[in-house]
């Protein structure tokens, strides 16, 4: 899809004029914050929880500004209705600074293979312990080394580990295991509180599983059924390996929490 607008500060303009200055020490530093939005046929969905994100990262941060939520909504109201239908992503970039800057640019999502969510993905881990774990910020070095070390080894996502030696989340997704009709996630005070995860939270309270927060290390994952990943971009993925262990066949309440979770998406118009 072609775009031919973005928004900056709340106003429209044409997207070849999206651009950064060089001389930007605050992005050259990575002191801003950002959101990934998706947008199908012209709904934007879980908007106010991903606004709801960006000014709690920005307040993490000590990134003062002038937005408030209605002024990114309006923001991304008037940058959808001029994009018109389709199905594309929305990245919100809140720069801090003198003069604090509001980007919002759509962009043409990344689709995994089909095949993934069949036969689930390869992950490797990474030592990296992220400062702010509930900002979500631009200062993103070491997990792009730690993407680049998966890519390296063909596998989808690294899975970042902490001191202490525990999973805690993949470099852009929410890591969880799962046990018969229980979901076990790592410590929410040690990871980012994603909006899939949080949906897949509520589908799974839904549908009668049961969520306990628990620290998961790599060496015992064979006590588990499986595991998947939660992001924006992929909704629910199967994890199938992780450096050398492979899980077995995925299992059955995996498949019956991803399917309720696709049809949340498909009827819930936007809103958790």
């Amino acid at each position: 899809m072609e775009f031919k607008y973005f928004s900056h500060n709340g106003k429209l303009k044409p997207i070849e004029r999206a651009t950064m200055p060089l001389i930007s020490l605050e992005y050259q530093y990575g002191f801003g914050v950002y959101e990934n939005i998706r947008v199908v046929n012209g709904i934007v969905y879980f908007v106010d929880e991903h606004i709801e994100r960006l000014m709690e990262s920005a307040r993490i941060l000590g990134l003062t500004h002038p937005f408030g939520p209605d002024d990114v909504r309006r923001a991304l109201e008037e940058l959808v209705e001029k994009t018109g239908s389709g199905t594309y992503n929305l990245k919100i970039l809140l720069i801090g600074g003198a003069e604090p800057s509001l980007f919002i640019l759509p962009l043409n999502p990344h689709f995994p293979d089909k095949k993934l969510y069949r036969d689930g993905i390869h992950t490797v881990t990474y030592n990296y312990e992220r400062a702010f774990p509930h900002a979500k910020t631009l200062n993103m070095l070491q997990s792009y080394l730690a993407y680049k070390k998966a890519k390296e080894a063909e596998a989808y996502d690294a899975l970042l580990i902490d001191r202490g030696g525990y999973i805690t989340e993949g470099t852009r997704t929410n890591f969880f295991c799962i046990k018969d009709k229980t979901l076990y996630s790592p410590l929410e005070e040690k990871i980012l509180l994603g909006v899939t995860r949080k949906t897949v939270l509520k589908v799974a309270k839904e549908k009668g599983f049961n969520v306990v927060e628990k620290e998961i290390r790599p060496e015992n994952l064979s006590e588990y059924d499986g595991a998947f990943l939660t992001s924006t971009s992929s909704g629910i993925m199967p994890i199938a390996s992780v450096e050398e262990f492979h899980f077995g066949a995925q299992p059955q309440a995996l498949k019956e929490l991803s399917n309720a979770y696709d049809e949340f998406v498909k009827s819930c118009g936007g809103k958790l």
